[in-house]
């Protein structure tokens, strides 16, 4: 049997008197009809109106809570502060009823488009609501399983509150340790670097550690930042035009190089920049664009009749970027730009042929990222670029070639098991993922963005995104607890915890109870130990 044949086999499974009724009827009527079906709804008592029962992701609260019955079938129950939101609820408890966990489970998103509950009937954040309303449904449907039970607590986390961090295991226990710095070691560090005239600028992937002490010391000596390379080398600019005589670079050595560039080319040649550590700082990205087989695909690339352009990963070194311009027309991007980059270029080169890399994940993903967004049409599209279309996208992407021998050994470990037991456990939390991470993490994370529950991107991205989520939830006025799933080197908690603290905090006494929870998706192999604290 193929897999659409399975497809729809479970979903005539479903029961679609409902869904046929609200097809058949006037989009005005549907409203309606979901009022009518909300006052037939039997509702939860108040005190499984919990926040562990709350569905993340809808315009209103909902909640949701399943059970087994005697012949193994799910009892699935809800309710919401909303009527039309408590008639999605009814009409998905409607059609899932009678089901086993396993048939829920596989239950199609597509079957949601037979309710007739589009943009005309309804507003995009609320059509969005009912795709969670399903997730959410079908996570609780998983969780009654064998081996669903204990998945939604796998992973260690760290919950943020206004004033405390809660870890969970003892990879987020040492997380948050590191966030409370020696203030002796912080002391001696502003003392240094206020005699000395010096900057800081580093990346959000540094051990935790040390930016739980850059932090600390940036609260009394301005010229500290952690960020994304992107803004590395411009803030490293701002320092030296406020009169730090030298900056320290803390990251791979590409990002000393690219800082001592930005510097040169803004006349602060004067200005040292320096590493921090005597040995090479490497990066496997780096090492992978410095051998024969990304010489080889860059000849390819010159070879090629017609236009062609080189969009080369900013993860690399000058003498890397040098040669590929030696060899075809060579553009610089970052993971924040990336998608604009390759999008202006194939508009004002018309029939452009772009190559991509080093990186294979990322060249991947922006190929999946560009054929996901052809089937949400124009104006999705034009969010992106708005010089481009359906049409310009499905000409670009047989055009568009990437590396296929380049990886992050880092986001390498978002992979495999580590993504199934995410989409197990996790799949009604928030999902971010960097552009570099293996295509299946990329894919969860694009299935997320499309009910308005995820983002990929870049480090800033994912922090603009979790910034984005947390105002909702104190605009909203009531308790949440926020999810993520940290789909990128986890040292990016330290500018998330100090953030997002800053936000609870200035809300004062008008944070209705919000709370973060970072989800660290690692493997077994990089969870750090108590025995290993001390290495």
């Amino acid at each position: 049997m193929s897999k659409g044949d399975q497809t729809v086999n479970l979903t005539s499974k479903v029961d679609t008197r409902l869904s046929a009724e609200l097809l058949n009827s006037s989009p005005a009527d549907r409203l309606k009809m979901l009022v009518g079906y909300s006052k037939k709804l039997a509702g939860l008592p108040e005190e499984e109106k919990t926040l562990a029962n709350r569905v993340m992701g809808c315009t209103t609260q909902v909640w949701v809570t399943a059970r087994l019955d005697a012949a193994g079938k799910v009892v699935l129950a809800g309710d919401s502060d909303s009527d039309i939101s408590r008639g999605m609820v009814a009409v998905l408890i409607s059609s899932l009823a009678g089901l086993t966990p396993e048939e829920i489970m596989e239950t199609p998103t597509e079957f949601l488009k037979t309710f007739g509950l589009g943009g005309s009937v309804v507003t995009p954040s609320r059509a969005n609501g009912l795709y969670n309303m399903l997730e959410g449904m079908k996570k609780r449907a998983r969780l009654l399983t064998e081996g669903g039970k204990g998945c939604s607590d796998l992973f260690p986390s760290l919950t943020i509150t206004a004033n405390s961090l809660i870890p969970q295991g003892a990879y987020a226990e040492a997380q948050s340790r590191f966030l409370k710095p020696d203030p002796a070691a912080v002391d001696r560090l502003v003392e240094v670097l206020t005699r000395k005239n010096i900057g800081i600028v580093a990346h959000f992937y540094m051990d935790p550690e040390v930016q739980g002490v850059l932090s600390a010391a940036a609260k009394r000596w301005p010229h500290i930042y952690i960020s994304d390379s992107l803004a590395m080398a411009d803030k490293a600019v701002a320092m030296a035009k406020a009169g730090c005589t030298s900056v320290a670079v803390l990251g791979v050595d590409f990002m000393t190089e690219n800082v001592r560039a930005v510097m040169d080319g803004a006349d602060l040649a004067h200005v040292g920049v320096y590493r921090m550590a005597s040995e090479k700082i490497g990066c496997s990205l780096a090492e992978a664009a410095e051998g024969i087989l990304y010489t080889q695909y860059l000849e390819e690339a010159g070879a090629t009749e017609g236009s062609n352009l080189h969009i080369i990963y900013i993860n690399t070194s000058l003498r890397t970027k040098a040669i590929g311009q030696g060899i075809v027309p060579t553009i610089t991007c970052t993971s924040s730009n990336v998608v604009n980059t390759v999008l202006q270029a194939a508009h004002q080169v018309p029939g452009v042929n772009i190559w991509y890399g080093p990186d294979t994940y990322m060249g991947g993903n922006l190929a999946e990222l560009f054929r996901r967004v052809l089937l949400l049409g124009d104006a999705e599209i034009a969010k992106l670029h708005p010089e481009h279309n359906t049409q310009t996208i499905k000409s670009l992407l047989p055009r568009l070639r990437y590396f296929q021998d380049g990886t992050c050994i880092v986001h390498h470990l978002f992979g495999g098991d580590v993504c199934a037991a995410v989409r197990a456990g996790y799949s009604d939390a928030y999902q971010t993922a960097h552009f570099e991470v293996p295509g299946e993490m990329f894919e969860l994370a694009m299935e997320a963005r499309e009910r308005g529950m995820g983002t990929v991107g870049s480090t800033s991205n994912i922090l603009e995104f979790i910034v984005a989520r947390v105002n909702e939830a104190l605009e909203e006025g009531y308790a949440s607890n926020l999810r993520f799933v940290l789909g990128t080197e986890s040292g990016m908690i330290t500018s998330i915890v100090n953030t997002v603290q800053d936000l609870l905090r200035a809300a004062g006494e008008k944070n209705p109870g919000v709370k973060v929870e970072v989800v660290f998706p690692v493997s077994v192999d990089a969870i750090t130990t108590e025995a290993t604290l001390g290495e």
